[in-house]
């Protein structure tokens, strides 16, 4: 093995305490989840002040709209990713253990399905208030890459996520009998860091494109370009990175070791790229519905 990173001594929780004999711990992953929201809450928040910003100077809502609609994203978001979780990567598991599902704090949740419980919760406020669900849904993406960053570094402290097997200087030792099961490697085994891949490009570069769009491109005056440019951009990241993202241990099998969900021949794909390409082409459709449209 050449030269690799040794993993952090970074305790996944910030800290605990004991409770009338009850244990208490906050963790950086809640962590990440809380400031990451109120990261984009506030980026949303800019955004309406901003008038110069919307059509005509008419910001899509209120702050006051916004605070009602976070409620809604936030039930979108812890139903939407462990359902997603429970019905994409171990429908099997859950089906035979059901009470399983509710035990959010074991882990497990998928951003497609978190995604998708956001869209509809963002669809469902802006039919209720009457309001344009494109304008709606680009303020919504504006605010996800924070959470993201946040989200992807937390995976990281919590060494979890990790990627293949790699022979790159960069390379990272991450503790655990599962991260060290690496075929064919004498020694220790250093993997991709794809959590910090991720949170470069789904968080910190795709987060900087929109606020650029956004600010200096009059974005918010095509519905729909913020959340298409999102969706595409997203969803290309993650199928690049799921070439070097260890895939879910129940799609690896010893006749499929790259834990391919469909394959034929030689040729595959993994879960998380499956559930990509539709962000992909969905995006790519509101990016060049939006572009014709006009402002």
């Amino acid at each position: 093995m050449r030269a690799a990173l040794p993993f952090p001594d970074i305790s996944p929780e910030l800290f605990s305490v004991s409770l009338f004999g009850f244990d208490f711990a906050l963790r950086w992953y809640a962590l990440a989840y809380i400031v990451g929201i109120l990261i984009g809450w506030r980026l949303a928040v800019r955004a309406l002040k901003t008038t110069r910003l919307w059509r005509d100077e008419k910001p899509v809502m209120t702050t006051a709209h916004l605070e009602d609609m976070l409620t809604w994203i936030i039930l979108g978001v812890v139903l939407g990713g462990r359902l997603g979780y429970v019905l994409f990567y171990q429908p099997g598991f859950y089906l035979e253990n059901p009470g399983q599902i509710l035990r959010i704090w074991q882990g497990g949740m998928a951003f497609h399905g978190g995604m998708i419980g956001v869209v509809l919760a963002g669809l469902t406020f802006a039919h209720l208030k009457g309001m344009s669900k494109l304008s709606v849904g680009d303020l919504m993406c504006l605010g996800v890459p924070p959470g993201l960053l946040l989200g992807r570094l937390a995976n990281f402290i919590n060494a979890e996520l990790w990627g293949r097997q790699t022979d790159l200087p960069w390379g990272v030792v991450f503790p655990g009998a599962a991260a060290q099961d690496c075929a064919g490697v004498v020694g220790l085994c250093a993997r991709h860091p794809s959590q910090l891949y991720e949170a470069l490009l789904e968080g910190l570069v795709l987060g900087a494109l929109l606020i650029w769009l956004a600010w200096r491109r009059g974005a918010f005056r095509h519905p729909g370009l913020i959340a298409g440019t999102f969706l595409a951009g997203y969803g290309l990241a993650r199928f690049c990175i799921e070439f070097v993202r260890q895939p879910d241990a129940q799609f690896v099998t010893p006749g499929n070791p790259l834990g391919l969900a469909w394959q034929v021949g030689g040729w595959g794909l993994t879960m998380g790229q499956i559930l990509s390409l539709p962000m992909i082409l969905v995006g790519v459709a509101l990016v060049v519905h939006a572009r014709r449209r006009g402002p």
